[in-house]
């Protein structure tokens, strides 16, 4: 069943590496990123942080658990002059594991090097402009121990800095 999204988007995604410096990728069976390259990703639903929908969409697309070492960087942009499409892109650490995908959402995913992805007609634009060499920088880091004001009843609250 679809979600109804209505006009602002929230995404978050993750470029997800191994011990090789390779990178997760995947290509849908659907949408605009039917069979290219991409990085998994997906909307945040009610109820989670973006970290959290991050790590959930790597999981649920591929079958890998991994740990966020922080926030890449913040894709916007508007859709035909309607629709509000926002990604917030982490760096993830992938956990050992073996890929598995839903042949109904997926049609591939990979362990792939940058350098081959940032060459590769079949990545996506936002993949290959990733990939391409020292674009990578440090990532802004989750804080700890950040409370916030009470007033606002906040049941999760994550600051990257």
């Amino acid at each position: 069943m679809k979600k109804e999204r209505g006009n602002v988007w929230l995404g978050a995604g993750a470029i997800v590496s191994n011990a090789k410096g390779e990178w997760l990728v995947v290509k849908k069976t659907y949408g605009g990123l039917k069979d290219v390259w991409s990085i998994p990703a997906g909307f945040v639903d009610g109820g989670e942080t973006l970290d959290a929908a991050a790590v959930r969409e790597v999981k649920e697309e591929t079958g890998i658990d991994c740990t966020i070492e922080g926030v890449y960087g913040i894709r916007s942009g508007v859709i035909r002059d309607t629709v509000s499409d926002n990604m917030v892109i982490f760096l993830a650490r992938a956990q050992e594991g073996a890929i598995t995908i839903d042949p109904r959402e997926l049609s591939d995913a990979q362990w792939l090097h940058p350098t081959q992805l940032a060459e590769d007609p079949d990545s996506s634009f936002m993949l290959r402009l990733f990939a391409a060499e020292g674009n990578l920088q440090q990532p802004l880091e989750r804080q700890q121990n950040v409370e916030p004001d009470p007033i606002f009843g906040y049941s999760a609250y994550h600051v990257f800095l």
